[in-house]
């Protein structure tokens, strides 16, 4: 039973006229026009819809359902519009957003075309940078929202006066290595092969550390990264084995490394920070704050093990 909605409009402008030349009326639709819509209704659900009487057109029970389902539709639509339009009207303006690759790869790209669609008044900016340049960025108020990263299970700290943090995503670390590696059982299967060096001031190191701590004769840490597509790199060319986030292997992998879970290399912390005073957050950074704690939930998940490496040919 195929039901066009839009027939179920005529129906119910011809039982709220009380026939079918007052409802051509209101549709501004010619009477064999209604007559035509009707009866296509009544062929496609195989019973009449409307009892026509000297004084009117009267629902048959068929009808009623028909009339009843039609005002439904019909509430549902005001809603949609209503919620529109607010949304249209409210949510305007510039949201800027200082972030780092990871997070702008995966998260912030596809939330910008999710933000065009639903929020077109919306205009959002992205700003890759630095940490400690874009907590600067953030006080002077050139940047909206930060994402941060953070070893999980240590935290940020306090956030500073003014600011508000805000949980956004916990993924686990992997390590990446050469696929041509053994697959490691635990941390201490990886005593003998090479480190990755990584910056300091990343989550990433602290992350490190705790694997390498207590592992017997670890060599130094070879070569060093600050960006996780510049761990992959190293690794694929075979220079070492690295810790990185689920977030920076989502998707394929670039050819011959593979990304191992093992016990104990604990979590990511990804945290948004915005000013609080009297006037902020503002509605539409809350707005872009929320979209983005929706699609990391999302993406979380989604990607509940690291992918397999790309084959090449």
């Amino acid at each position: 039973m195929d039901i066009d909605p839009r027939r179920l409009a005529v129906l119910l402008a011809v039982h709220r006229a009380g026939g079918v030349l007052a409802a051509a009326d209101v549709l501004r639709l010619s009477p064999s026009a209604v007559s035509q819509q009707i009866a296509r209704l009544e062929e496609a659900i195989g019973t009449a819809v409307l009892d026509r009487q000297p004084s009117g057109a009267v629902l048959t029970r068929a009808g009623r359902v028909l009339a009843d389902a039609a005002e439904r539709v019909e509430a549902e639509l005001i809603d949609a519009r209503k919620a529109l339009a607010a949304l249209r009207e409210d949510v305007t303006g510039t949201v800027v957003i200082g972030a780092f690759q990871t997070v702008i790869r995966t998260l912030l790209v596809p939330l910008v075309h999710r933000l065009e669609e639903e929020f077109p008044a919306l205009e959002l900016v992205i700003r890759e940078m630095e940490s400690e340049k874009a907590k600067a960025e953030l006080r002077a108020g050139a940047v909206d929202l930060l994402l941060l990263e953070v070893n999980g299970g240590v935290g940020p700290g306090p956030a500073p006066r003014g600011t508000r943090d805000v949980p956004v995503l916990e993924e686990p670390w992997l390590v990446v290595m050469p696929a041509a590696t053994p697959v490691p059982a635990s941390t201490a299967d990886l005593a003998s092969l090479t480190w990755l060096g990584v910056d300091s001031d990343t989550a990433a190191h602290a992350a490190t550390e705790h694997a390498r701590r207590g592992l017997p004769g670890a060599p130094p840490a070879a070569h060093s990264y600050h960006d996780y597509q510049v761990a992959l790199s190293l690794v694929s060319g075979g220079l070492g084995i690295a810790v990185v986030p689920a977030l920076a292997v989502r998707g394929a992998l670039p050819e011959g490394v593979r990304a191992v879970s093992l016990p104990g290399l604990g979590t990511r912390s990804l945290i948004a920070r915005h000013r609080t005073t009297r006037s902020e957050p503002r509605t539409e950074v809350v707005t872009v704050l929320d979209a983005i704690i929706a699609l990391a939930a999302e993406l979380d998940a989604d990607t509940p093990r690291p992918p397999e490496p790309a084959r090449g040919g």
